[in-house]
Parts: C-alpha cells; structure tokens; sequence
C-alpha cells in the first residue's frame, strides 16, 4: 500500500515536470527501470501527451537496475544531441537511491548531461540517505519529494 502511494506521488511530480517542459516546449525522454533492466517508455520529440499517458501507466515491483536506466538516460542523451547539439540535456531522477552499484552510473550520466537533478523518494521513518549519494556522484541538486499529509481516520 505504501509503494502504490509513493508511485502516485512521484507520478504527480512527473506530471507536473512534463507540464513545465510543454511550456518551455522542451524535448522529454522518459526511461523506466524495473525488473531486470532499463526501459525507454516516451523518446525525445514524441508528443508530450504521449509522455504524460506513459507517466500514468508506469508500474512499481520487482528490483531496480539503477544504473541500467542512469545509462540508458545518458545513451539518449548522447543520441540526441548528436541529432541537435544546441540542445540542452537535463536528466531528472526520481529514485529512493536503494540500488548497488549506481554511483559509477550516476558520475558517467553527470559527466554526459548538461544538468543533473535527483529527486529523493525515499520515505519512512528510517532513511538511508542512497539518494544523496547519487546525487553528489552525478554533481547533482538533490531535491525531495514533497511528503504527503498523513490522512486521519473518524473513530
């Protein structure tokens, strides 16, 4: 039940950052990573509409290859600007940082993007802090999720 309400969270952030891109007209590339690798859900220039309908049907489960999918980003963004160099590349990750072996990833997606930001998704009492992590190994801002209000129950 808690993951079901984190992903409606982080899919709202998403909405809301592909709200602010179709106002700049920006390129957007969605990559999902889950299961045992990295999918390309919306590639660069495809109607953001699209996007949006992609952000909405993204599942949670399984374990997540991180690194796989800070890859993939930096792949498209290779790919991309080659096609336009004037572009301008800014890879957004929404993540809870609990992946091995991301940090190498997220130095080489740092090194490919013209900006990075993570976005900390993690929640719950204890937390580990992975994200920060990722962050500083991209040159990242690390931004949080806004936490949502803890709902009462009517006795």
């Amino acid at each position: 039940m808690a993951a079901r309400r984190r992903m409606a969270r982080v899919k709202g952030a998403l909405l809301g950052l592909l709200r602010d891109a179709y106002a700049r007209r920006d390129r957007v590339a969605i990559v999902s990573f889950r299961d045992a690798r990295a999918h390309v859900v919306h590639v660069p220039g495809a109607p953001l509409e699209q996007a949006a309908a992609a952000v909405l049907a993204l599942r949670t489960g399984g374990r997540t290859p991180l690194a796989a999918g800070l890859d993939a980003a930096g792949e498209l963004i290779r790919r991309d600007r080659a096609r336009d160099p004037r572009c301008r590349a800014i890879a957004v990750v929404l993540t809870d940082g609990r992946a091995p072996a991301a940090t190498a990833a997220a130095a080489r997606l740092g090194r490919t993007a013209d900006a990075v930001h993570v976005v900390d998704t993690e929640e719950g009492a204890v937390r580990l802090g992975l994200a920060r992590s990722l962050a500083a190994a991209a040159g990242a801002s690390l931004i949080a999720l806004p936490q949502q209000p803890h709902s009462r129950r009517a006795a």
